[in-house]
């Protein structure tokens, strides 16, 4: 198995957002800023990987009859773990995603990858299937925030870059998800046409 490969997948080739358009949920509804964005990139990582090598771990001893909802209760206590350390360790980051951070445990990513690869593979390979696929994810949604903060606001994590009289208001509503997404997957797109 090659194993760079398996972690450089989830990066580009297979990114759960640009390429799969997998995860729309939270990729629309938690983006209003870069910040957003990236913390639930990296919650949804962490779940990802610890799930993976869980299921992974565990893949024999599960039975075929119940493998789904036992990968939901794996995924789920994870989510669990970040809830409560997020609630305390992180208040405002925790009160501006919400509802998102336990929609974590029926993320189509998390369950597609539990599913399709850590059923199949070793805990090594699956926490680094996890870890690109997680990183990945986190990139999409720290660039679409971003994007998003920058037109909508004229700041950039918090950062003012230009005075918000002048920001776009309708990137911080969600059409403006839309917009600015279907702009970058084009872009991945035309990018990916150029290297074929």
């Amino acid at each position: 198995m090659n194993y760079l490969k398996t972690f450089t997948n989830g990066l580009l080739k297979e990114n759960p957002t640009f390429v799969l358009l997998l995860g729309m949920c939270p990729t629309l509804g938690t983006t209003t800023s870069g910040m957003n964005g990236l913390g639930m990139g990296l919650a949804t990582a962490f779940v990802l990987i610890c799930s993976n090598v869980a299921i992974s771990m565990f893949r024999n001893l599960i039975p075929d009859k119940v493998h789904i909802p036992a990968y939901i209760v794996i995924i789920a206590t994870f989510v669990t773990i970040l809830q409560m350390v997020m609630e305390a360790y992180m208040p405002d980051l925790y009160a501006s995603l919400g509802l998102f951070i336990p929609l974590i445990v029926v993320n189509c990513i998390v369950l597609g990858r539990a599913e399709s690869f850590a059923a199949k593979n070793n805990p090594f390979a699956s926490f680094l299937d996890g870890a690109g696929i997680g990183l990945g994810f986190t990139f999409a949604l720290t660039l679409l925030g971003s994007v998003r903060e920058f037109l909508g606001t004229g700041s950039l994590f918090s950062f003012r870059l230009f005075p918000e009289d002048y920001g776009m208001l309708i990137f911080v509503l969600a059409p403006g998800a839309f917009i600015a997404l279907g702009y970058l997957i084009a872009i991945v797109n035309k990018l990916k046409s150029k290297h074929a």
